[in-house]
């Protein structure tokens, strides 16, 4: 795995932040990940991230939408799912030309923005949250791992906000590695962080098939207004991976051309007083109907 040498060198250290002990670098060694990009509404993605520097990622004249499970069943903090809802976007006051991010990630800053980051246990929102800003809080969870499909849904107050299904690709011989860059509003800030993650996928470009449902918990009213397309553009499933979280990361201020009358974006207030448990909330509540075996 490509990784800084920072992450080399601090190898076997230990740190202690915010009452969470980390023995770095900060890894996983045990993991399954799914993924599905979806197209959506461009202006409509827009209005979702915080104005100035942020912007999505342009395919033609849609932005995407990016779902993404991982189950960590082997961390620093324990086990848990997290299931993250994302826009592609890119770094700069204006949006990028269209195609070229893609390519050139770091160049054009590409990333995504998490607009939700709902995980299994309260340590991991402890950290995700109150050290890197992720918008991470305790959800109910699961993933299913069928003959045909893979499955995760998300329910929060005993209600379904969304379900990811996807069609198990055929063939797994691509070997990825590669770093991931998160962008993630917390205190008024900015919070740019990112991931390294080495595995072997499986990937659907032809045909790929998924579907990402929406139940009717008030947190799917600003997808909703994204018209998310049905059609995948892929689906990717990494069945067995390795990763480092960096333990650098940047922030800036979260500014716009009006005078805030209060706090837009949580701060420490919803982290400082979280314990560090890593016991799970009872799963979701399935579709006793969905047959992940079938085609």
């Amino acid at each position: 795995m490509t990784i800084p040498t920072r992450q080399k060198v601090i190898s076997g250290r230990h740190a202690f932040v915010d009452g969470i002990r980390y023995e770095m670098p900060i890894r996983t060694s045990d993991a399954s990940a799914i993924m599905a990009a979806f197209p959506c509404d461009f202006e409509s993605a827009r209005t979702l991230l915080p104005e100035g520097f942020i912007q999505p990622y342009r395919l033609w004249n849609r932005a995407i939408l990016l779902v993404t499970v991982i189950d960590y069943r082997e961390t620093s903090i324990g086990s848990y799912i997290e299931y993250s809802i994302a826009i592609a976007c890119t770094y700069g006051l204006k949006p990028r030309m269209r195609l070229l991010p893609a390519l050139f990630m770091k160049l054009f800053g590409t990333g995504q923005y998490v607009l939700d980051l709902p995980v299994s246990t309260e340590v991991s929102v402890k950290g995700g949250q109150g050290i890197w800003g992720m918008p991470k809080h305790q959800a109910n969870l699961d993933f299913i791992v069928g003959k045909k499909w893979i499955s995760s849904q998300y329910d929060l107050d005993g209600q379904m906000v969304g379900r990811l299904d996807i069609k198990r690709p055929t063939r797994y011989g691509l070997a990825l590695n590669m770093a991931a860059t998160n962008y993630c509003a917390f205190r008024g800030m900015m919070m740019r962080s990112r991931i390294y993650f080495k595995s072997k996928v499986g990937v659907s470009l032809i045909n790929p098939q998924a579907r990402f449902v929406l139940g009717s918990h008030p947190r799917t009213d600003a997808l909703s207004s994204l018209n998310i397309a049905g059609q995948p553009l892929f689906v990717v499933h990494m069945p067995q991976l390795t990763g480092v979280l960096d333990d650098y990361f940047d922030c800036w201020f979260v500014s716009s051309t009006r005078r805030p009358s209060e706090a837009e974006i949580p701060g420490l207030e919803t982290t400082y007083s979280l314990g560090y448990s890593e016991d799970w909330l009872q799963p979701p509540k399935r579709d006793l109907h969905l047959d992940l075996d079938e085609d």
